[in-house]
């Protein structure tokens, strides 16, 4: 059951061309810190940012310094050409990819400031100022955002290395490693 929901996620929300827009999923996979390697789920901005044409394998991504990202970043240089994870907050959604994406970054991904939220997604939406963002923007679970920057402090690390996006349907469910705190 859990396959033919994800395989109709995937198609369904992808296919503007039948009309249904149930929530659109991207999945991650965290490959490095070992103690935090799982494959996360994110949701991607529903009117702004861009979309994932290339499949990275092994990418960082980077906590950003200061974590809510609204304004000049203390490591900006860590940024360009990776992947920022961002905290909500503070700003708007799009004020916050748009730092990144000045930043040159290639994506980002907004986990959310509660850090017990572990299942609401919020749906990001742009902001009355008419800017626009090039690059994907994708929101996290408040969990599953503080877990991986929780490990990354642990080990003393300034990033994670990811493969984003990932194919959830070509994974046998019995291989799929998922976050232990959330509830697929």
């Amino acid at each position: 059951m859990l396959c033919r929901s994800l395989w109709l996620c995937l198609c369904l929300c992808s296919c503007p061309a039948r009309g249904l827009r149930l929530h659109e999923y991207l999945y991650f996979q965290v490959l490095s810190p070992g103690d935090i390697r799982y494959i996360f789920t994110a949701t991607p901005a529903k009117d702004f940012g861009g979309v994932f044409n290339t499949r990275y394998d092994q990418i960082h991504l980077v906590p950003a310094d200061p974590p809510e990202a609204c304004g000049e970043l203390n490591n900006g240089v860590f940024i360009q050409d990776q992947i920022a994870l961002v905290e909500r907050g503070g700003c708007s959604f799009l004020s916050k990819t748009r730092v990144i994406q000045e930043h040159g970054g290639r994506a980002v991904i907004i986990a959310d400031n509660a850090y017990d939220n572990d299942s609401f997604y919020i749906e990001m939406i742009q902001d009355s100022t008419r800017r626009t963002a090039d690059i994907p923007a994708l929101f996290l679970l408040g969990r599953d955002g503080y877990m991986i920057r929780r490990s990354l402090e642990q080990h003393g690390l300034p990033w994670a290395i990811i493969s984003i996006p990932v194919n959830v349907t070509s994974i046998p469910t019995y291989e799929m490693m998922q976050p232990p705190w959330t509830f697929w």
